[in-house]
């Protein structure tokens, strides 16, 4: 058998080949390539999809993050609350704003950001906080929202990996003030090329996104305040409108291969993100962790199974952070998970012969 690659993605373009090379030359003629009507009729259907009023797409989700932290007025003397183990980003979109993100550790058994931590880290200048649907599993929206809605502080989704995830039968992207989603050609809903978007049921917020995103205008050549060049292409809406129509489908696949994984794998050195009751996760990725990742790594390649690394250091223990004084062992959990963590393989066209193959060889291990 072949390698089995952590992320294939040609199979799921090979599918709808046809489709989106149709909508790219519908693209074409009518030269819409910055936003424009392919972007607009993607943004309506993802309102529909994730049950919110207002999509607006932007040019990748770190653009979402920082225009979502404008939006709720947040700059230079304010902090945000975010977990400590997630992708970059989250972060990137505080500090581009000049505010100060403040790291907090996740739960040990579901790897989300725990709600417990989160009351320590306010002080008088908290402004939000930004909870990540981490892996495409929801955290714990109720207890993230009742807390924000304590203190009196903003709520933020980063649901960078998690369209189409369902938190208690709902569908993630309207629980907050806004949500934040990345298109990254990697993820279950992907452009071809970079896009993002921002998702609200406030219009206010909706009609200050629109015009940041165009260089803080409404009307062309008049600039109502500093603004951005973040709008999503043409192509790229162009392409989200095809595969918005499929993924359902694709979300459901990669559950049956998690539900695989989850039944099949019964090796004790290999442990798995608990599910609690109330996240229906879309498995944008199958993190495992184990003691001996090393050499689990090498047994896997060696077995012609390529495993993904997502990610090997916390938000708090990166460089471009040292500045805000964090140090080893100030937030075990998301320590632990970094150094530990590995990737299986995870994409929709996974056969079920590949799955198998995947645990049949976690379990000689």
């Amino acid at each position: 058998m072949k390698k089995i690659p952590c992320l294939d993605l040609k199979g799921q373009h090979q599918q709808i080949k046809k489709e989106v090379f149709d909508a790219f030359e519908k693209v074409y003629e009518n030269t819409a390539f910055s936003g424009g009507p392919f972007v607009e009729e993607f943004e309506k259907a993802f309102s529909i999809y994730t049950n919110t009023k207002y999509t607006v797409g932007v040019n990748n989700g770190t653009s979402a993050l920082h225009l979502a932290m404008i939006a709720l007025g947040i700059g230079p003397g304010d902090e945000v609350i975010i977990p400590a183990n997630t992708f970059i980003a989250t972060a990137w979109g505080v500090s581009y704003v000049g505010a100060t993100p403040v790291f907090i550790d996740c739960d040990e058994h579901n790897w989300e950001i725990d709600p417990s931590k989160i009351e320590k880290a306010i002080t008088s200048k908290t402004k939000a906080i930004i909870g990540v649907h981490l892996y495409g599993m929801p955290f714990d929206i109720d207890a993230v929202a009742s807390i924000a809605k304590k203190h009196n502080l903003f709520f933020v989704e980063d649901a960078a990996q998690a369209q189409g995830a369902r938190y208690k039968g709902k569908t993630v992207g309207g629980f907050g003030e806004m949500a934040c989603f990345s298109f990254y050609p990697g993820k279950n809903l992907g452009a071809c090329g970079e896009a993002g978007g921002i998702t609200t049921n406030n219009e206010n917020y909706y009609k200050h996104l629109q015009s940041l995103r165009n260089h803080g205008s409404t009307i062309r050549y008049y600039h109502d305040e500093v603004g951005f060049n973040m709008r999503m292409g043409g192509l790229e809406g162009a392409s989200l409108s095809v595969k918005v129509k499929y993924i359902e489908g694709w979300n459901n696949r990669r559950r049956e291969i998690a539900k695989m994984y989850h039944e099949g794998i019964k090796n004790t050195k290999i442990k798995m993100q608990t599910q609690p009751e109330w996240a229906d996760s879309i498995y944008h990725l199958f993190v495992v962790t184990c003691e001996a990742k090393n050499a689990f790594v090498k047994y896997l390649t060696d077995n012609d199974i390529n495993p993904g690394f997502h990610y090997p250091v916390p938000c708090h223990l990166q460089k471009a952070y040292a500045h805000l004084g964090y140090k080893k062992g100030d937030f075990p959990n998301s320590e632990y998970l970094a150094e530990h963590c590995i990737s299986l393989p995870m994409f929709a066209e996974l056969t079920d012969l590949e799955v198998n193959t995947v645990i049949n060889c976690l379990n000689k291990f």
